[in-house]
């Protein structure tokens, strides 16, 4: 049976846009993370006779009646959605499930609180997120979250039907995934993948060290701003700043060439796929290297990286445990993957009890579909890693240019277009009342 998939991505697997056009429309959604969990979920429901449309993160309540004509179930692969600085859209999602007749599923949501799971931190969003999850409840058999973490805070807020399902990032291969270190130790000169979260500042001096004693070290960013600054240098208001944490261009690891940031995820783990070891603050920069055969080291700093982890048996520290003098030899030595390893099958067993309690099909078990799917993601040609624009090549910087002249141009063009609209609706109105007037005498 034919089976149209409304899934909540910012774009879908094989849709390429430059780095310019990524940062000027935000096609990676904040945070390039969110392309490796809404592709994996793409890849995951991708049979043969499924339709897969991505909603480009568009939430407008008054679509209802188009999507119930449109579609058969809305998938809604989400982060760290229950937070205080989310509750303003999870309740237009709300509004928007609200008036949905198809059913819905939530593949995969997270609470953000401390490592403790502080349960009074999230009282103002209890309101929001209970409406919210009792809107999907009435057209789902359950709601899947990422961790023990997310399931207890729900318990707390009366709901039963709530399955631990983790991430499908982590699925990305369907049952296999093998994680090995492929050396007893690590040594100075090995590829290092570093990633941080800038607003956790006590990063600043594991940076500098790691710096310092690894050449070969290189810092993967994830967020939007980021690649703003690798594309056009730093904002306006943070030119001839400086900070030990590597968000301007006076950063060593900006000045020495040793910054790479993707728009794509594919691309992504083909790089990470040459490195020894990756480690740092960010959940999917850690998976996109675990899916990627990287073996990679976690420093949880809240409940939502903390909860995958422990979830996936995922290699970490929480991150107030992690001292300024650690080191990456060190995280490499006490890394053991025998548990990553020897659960994942009975988690992607969990994850396809899951899909198939909700109706959806899974592209492993549909013939060659994840084949056809991973053929055709190596058959298309996504944008190369963007670099600090001081070793950008020429030519490179060149087409940068040019783009922004041509759509500087379309802008003027867009603006002319409104203001000769605009006009002519004055004219309008100012002829029409006399005319009305006298037509009316």
């Amino acid at each position: 049976m034919h089976q149209r998939i409304l899934m909540r991505a910012k774009k879908g697997p094989f849709d390429v846009y430059s780095p310019e056009e990524a940062f000027e429309r935000n096609w990676i959604g904040e945070n390039n993370g969110n392309l490796v969990f809404s592709h994996a979920a793409h890849k995951l429901l991708q049979t043969s006779t499924t339709e897969i449309t991505p909603t480009e993160f568009k939430v407008n309540p008054r679509d209802a009646d188009m999507i119930n004509e449109r579609y058969d179930v809305y998938v809604v692969p989400l982060a760290n959605a229950f937070r205080r600085s989310y509750a303003h859209r999870i309740e237009l999602m709300t509004k928007l499930v609200e008036r949905l007749k198809i059913p819905v599923v939530v593949l995969g949501v997270g609470v953000q609180t401390d490592v403790k799971g502080n349960r009074e931190y999230l009282r103002p969003i209890d309101d929001a997120v209970t409406r919210f999850v009792r809107a999907v409840l009435d057209r789902s058999h359950s709601i899947g979250v990422r961790g023990e973490i997310t399931e207890g805070y729900l318990r707390t807020l009366g709901f039963s039907a709530v399955d631990v399902i983790g991430c499908p990032s982590m699925f990305l291969h369907g049952d296999s995934l093998r994680v090995e270190k492929r050396k007893a130790a690590l040594a100075p000169d090995d590829r290092l993948a570093l990633t941080v979260s800038p607003y956790v500042k006590s990063m600043a001096k594991i940076i500098a060290r790691h710096h310092e004693r690894y050449a070969n070290l290189r810092y993967l960013p994830q967020d939007l701003k980021t690649l703003g600054t690798l594309l056009y240098g730093d904002a306006p208001d943070d030119r001839g700043k400086s900070s030990a944490i590597p968000i301007h261009t006076s950063h060593p690891l900006f000045t020495e060439d040793k910054v790479r940031m993707f728009v794509d995820p594919w691309t992504w783990m083909d790089y990470l796929s040459g490195f020894e070891f990756a480690f740092g603050t960010r959940i999917h920069g850690t998976i996109t290297a675990l899916v990627a055969g990287t073996p990679g080291y976690l420093f949880a700093h809240d409940s939502r990286t903390l909860e995958l982890a422990r979830y996936f048996d995922i290699p970490h520290r929480v991150m107030k445990e992690v001292p300024a003098d650690v080191d990456a030899a060190q995280l490499y030595d006490e890394a053991d993957y025998t548990a990553l390893n020897d659960g994942h099958k009975a988690r992607y067993e969990t994850m396809l009890a899951f899909l198939a309690k909700h109706d959806l099909g899974n592209a492993f078990a549909d013939g060659d579909s994840a084949a056809r799917f991973d053929a055709r993601v190596r058959a298309t040609t996504y944008p190369p890693a963007v670099r600090p624009a001081g070793a950008t090549a020429p030519e490179v910087l060149l087409e940068r240019l040019q783009w922004l002249r041509d759509r500087n141009t379309e802008l003027q063009t867009d603006m002319e277009t409104l203001r000769e609209q605009r006009l002519r609706a004055r004219v309008k109105r100012a002829v029409g009342g006399p005319v009305r007037r006298i037509l009316n005498r």
